[in-house]
């Protein structure tokens, strides 16, 4: 498991060390926000092969958890609290099981099974890994 990147601060009468999730400004500074934008865009992706019978189904259900997957890291750190920010971390690592588990019935459909899900699986693979360190990490 990764270990929580933190900063080092001195002053005149003290040092102490600051995870890294309180010193950044935005969201957007967040790797795991950035991962989970690149997620979201490999699902975008993926889908767009999938059979036009399933825009309503799955397609729109893996689009819509990939999308709250970022949408929640963001408006977690946004909040400002590490309480709300943990919280909204949670409701994210949520988005990501339901994500991965419509990946597995996508590879089990017949229509769908073909399609190439290496990206996907790796970059949900790393987002749930760097969320659950981070989640871990946010004292509340």
């Amino acid at each position: 498991m990764e270990k929580a990147t933190a900063f080092y601060i001195s002053t005149e009468r003290t040092n102490f060390i600051v995870p890294s999730y309180i010193m950044t400004k935005t969201y957007k500074d967040l790797l795991v926000w950035v991962k989970a934008i690149d997620l979201t865009e490999a699902v975008y992706l993926l889908t767009e092969e999938f059979p036009r019978e399933e825009i309503f189904g799955l397609t729109s259900q893996m689009r819509r958890a990939a999308v709250s997957i970022p949408s929640n890291i963001a408006e977690g750190k946004l909040r400002g609290g590490n309480k709300e920010f943990k919280y909204f971390l949670s409701v994210a690592f949520g988005s990501g099981d339901e994500l991965e588990t419509q990946i597995i019935l996508a590879k089990k459909f017949p229509k769908t099974k073909h399609l190439n899900y290496s990206k996907v699986d790796m970059l949900l693979l790393e987002t749930m890994k760097m969320l659950n360190s981070l989640v871990s990490n946010v004292k509340s």
